[in-house]
């Protein structure tokens, strides 16, 4: 509405911020407090693994808590008083060291959907438990891994807003800077979920899609590609008239369906599944029907009639592609596999594998991007033998056959070799989360001080950590007192500590630990650790922690490094 004020489109954005939140929260409080709890109890009598349900629901009870104990009290806390306050680019602020919670869940994100798979199949309490909590008012009628979609879609969500918020800004306003400076690094997370959200817009269509066909074809799967539906109308043999059906295409498959009544959404009963594998699709022409075409597979040859001549060409058109890429893609695998005496998985580094041909293969074998002589070169994995571009191999492992010694192998091996997934030392390269200048932090902090800290297998470094007051639930990590950019943060929230002192380690040690990353630090005696860890167990809770009074440095005269403090 053009009669509004710049200060009442700022309002309604903020406002529009404020309500998606608390809606955002009720699903995250769904997820977490409803169906990872009783999923839990259950585990918890032994029907089925926790672990499952853990690697499951990854860290989405620390995504729950921040956001329920902190993003949205502040942003109501603000909407009370926006008459004063006319701001969020501040608030947005604090959720930047967050967001690395965000890449840990939409890195677990496929795992997370393949084990919800397995499980509903494997057992019955499983899936019984999930169907009962969907039936639920508060489910409105969507399934867990539709409301398991939020999270990867809520970080593109703010980003719209800010954008949005930043155009009707007016250059010197207050929220300025503060607001830019939200984008920036918000846009930067966004983009690390951009291949991931459109993943999850996929496999969202493929829960609607799962959704309407009564939750009976086993369709949502992360290698299944949604293409185009609509409706159609099939000629009968007889000449009959013509009847109404609804065309699902994906990738490497087309549902044949016929429309079902129903007083809530579309409903569709699946005829017929058809492999796009040996499909054929043809003109035909008839007399009495306009618009027909002919689509014939292993499983059926149908007769159908579109609306009109554009509406068949879309139609032939967006079969043919399909046909097509699907038998590139299968070219490659098959003329790879064709002579492949594959290594099985438990001889896995134990045995050199074959290598597959480079002219054998044009594209690669685990991403299917097609190579070529400049970005994407080929490489082999050294445990399984494939061809695979770059980003496909950029990981390495010990490998028996070769002496234990470091050898780059795909994603898959890497992942059966060590049980870890995709390197995490790449989120490390993603750098831009941490740009927040903090160097003059230890005058307003809670703690500060040089710890020893050491992350996976990587060697003991000695580090300088800060918990800034104004951000009080974060440890921020330098490699020194006056470095201006963190080498990285943790954001405590979540964490469990773990103070036990393992033989390996250095005496006054202990560890930080959430679902999988394990950062261990260790203390120059135990008095330190134990003041570290008054603070750090009371960050963890996501209550904020008081500022302790500094420790007297003693027999440390002939050091000049400062121990550490607190003010």
């Amino acid at each position: 509405d053009s009669g509004e004020t710049n200060e009442q489109k700022l309002y309604k954005i903020a406002n529009e911020l404020l309500q998606t939140e608390k809606a955002y929260v009720a699903r995250l409080n769904l997820l977490d407090q409803v169906f990872c709890a009783k999923l839990m109890e259950e585990a918890g009598k032994g029907t089925f693994p926790v672990d499952v349900v853990k690697n499951i629901f990854s860290n989405i009870s620390s995504i729950n808590a921040f956001h329920s104990q902190f993003l949205l009290p502040d942003l109501e806390k603000r909407m009370g008083e926006w008459e004063s306050t006319p701001r969020i680019g501040d608030i947005l602020q604090k959720l930047t060291p967050f967001l690395k919670m965000y890449a840990e869940y939409v890195r677990n994100f496929d795992k997370a959907m393949e084990l919800l798979k397995q499980w509903t199949d494997r057992s019955p309490q499983f899936k019984a438990l999930i169907q009962d909590i969907q039936k639920q008012e508060v489910c409105g009628s969507l399934t867990l891994q539709h409301h398991m979609l939020e999270p990867v879609q809520r970080v593109p969500r703010y980003e719209m807003l800010l954008k949005d918020y930043l155009k009707k800004l007016p250059q010197d306003h207050v929220d300025h800077r503060d607001a830019e400076k939200s984008l920036e690094i918000i846009a930067m997370a966004a983009t690390h979920s951009n291949t991931a959200i459109r993943k999850s817009e996929n496999l969202k269509k493929l829960l609607e899609i799962y959704e309407m066909l009564g939750e009976e074809e086993d369709i949502v799967n992360a290698s299944n590609e949604f293409i185009k539906e609509g409706h159609i109308l099939k000629l009968a043999a007889r000449n009959t008239s013509a009847m109404d059906r609804y065309l699902f295409l994906f990738n490497n498959m087309l549902l044949y369906c016929v429309p079902k009544f129903s007083l809530v959404g579309q409903k569709f009963t699946v005829r017929t599944r058809i492999g796009i594998d040996g499909m054929k699709v043809t003109e035909t022409y008839n007399e009495d029907y306009p618009h027909t075409f002919q689509v014939s597979g292993k499983e059926r040859t149908l007769e159908l009639q579109a609306s009109s001549e554009q509406d068949k060409e879309d139609w032939i058109k967006a079969f043919q592609e399909t046909i097509e890429i699907f038998h590139q893609k299968n070219e490659t695998f098959k003329t790879a596999s064709k002579e492949v005496e594959e290594v099985s998985i438990s001889e896995l580094g134990k045995r050199a594998p074959r290598w597959i041909r480079d002219n054998e293969v044009t594209m690669c074998m685990k991403c299917r991007e097609p190579f070529n002589a400049l970005t994407r070169r080929r490489h082999h994995c050294r445990a399984c033998g494939y061809v695979v571009c770059w980003k496909c191999s950029d990981n390495k492992a010990p490998l028996e056959y070769d002496g234990n010694k470091m050898n780059k192998v795909c994603r898959d091996c890497y992942s059966i070799l060590t049980g870890h997934t995709e390197s995490e030392e790449k989120e490390g390269k993603k750098k831009g989360i941490l740009e927040i200048e903090a160097a003059q932090f230890s005058g307003s902090s809670i703690m500060y001080g040089f710890l020893q800290y050491c992350e996976k297998n990587k060697p003991w470094q000695k580090v300088w950590c800060v918990i800034p007051q104004k951000e009080a639930l974060v440890l921020y990590l330098y490699g020194a007192p006056q470095d201006v950019k963190a080498q990285s943060t943790i954001p405590l929230l979540g964490y469990s500590v773990d103070d036990t002192t393992r033989p390996a380690d250095p005496p006054a040690s202990f560890r930080l630990t959430q679902s999988k990353s394990v950062h261990s630090f260790a203390a120059e005696n135990e008095e330190l650790k134990q003041r570290w860890l008054k603070v750090i167990r009371v960050a963890v809770t996501g209550e904020v922690p008081e500022c302790l009074p500094p420790v007297e440095p003693h027999g440390t005269e002939g050091s000049h490094e400062p121990s550490s403090e607190s003010i």
